[in-house]
């Protein structure tokens, strides 16, 4: 898993732009989401998102993911789970003091993030995790968030 976990981080750019018309495409469905009911979809589409994040992320499926503002890095798998950067442990070489075997997740998240379009995005604070959402899926939520934020900055008409 670690290999392929670097893999991706290496990949990050067009990682990225995979993920970027997925998600189109996923957003664009959001009329068939609304019919069948967000509800009903979350158990498969949950599972269907820890399959395929964690088969190249090593995804945690903590609800709340930031893949995109950490260079294709999943933070949950750092040792402390920390979402915003590096604890004081990094050893000189990058290397985890927790386990010194792994390099530490956020070297290879700002590594990953040098290789994407918006490589400002590890700036941006991360808020705590809602661990109520552990488990679920986060392109459920990112498509209908982004799909209410389209209506309403349309005057609540219709979509962008």
């Amino acid at each position: 898993m670690y290999v392929v976990r670097l893999w991706a981080t290496r990949r990050a750019g067009a990682l990225e732009a995979v993920y970027t018309v997925f998600l189109r495409i996923f957003q664009a469905l959001d009329p068939l989401w609304r019919r069948i009911g967000h509800g009903r979809l979350e158990k498969p589409v949950a599972a269907l998102e820890a399959w395929f994040k964690g088969a190249l992320f090593d995804c945690r499926m903590c609800g709340h993911c930031i893949l995109v503002a950490t260079g294709m890095t999943c933070p949950m798998n750092c040792p402390k789970s920390l979402r915003n950067g590096p604890c004081g442990g990094v050893r000189p070489d990058g290397t985890c003091e927790v386990e010194p075997d792994m390099r530490c997740v956020w070297v290879e998240a700002w590594a990953g993030s040098r290789r994407m379009g918006d490589g400002e995005a590890i700036m941006k604070f991360q808020g705590p995790v809602d661990h109520r959402h552990q488990g679920s899926s986060s392109w459920l939520r990112l498509s209908r968030e982004k799909m209410l934020a389209a209506t309403a900055a349309n005057g609540g008409e219709g979509r962008e």
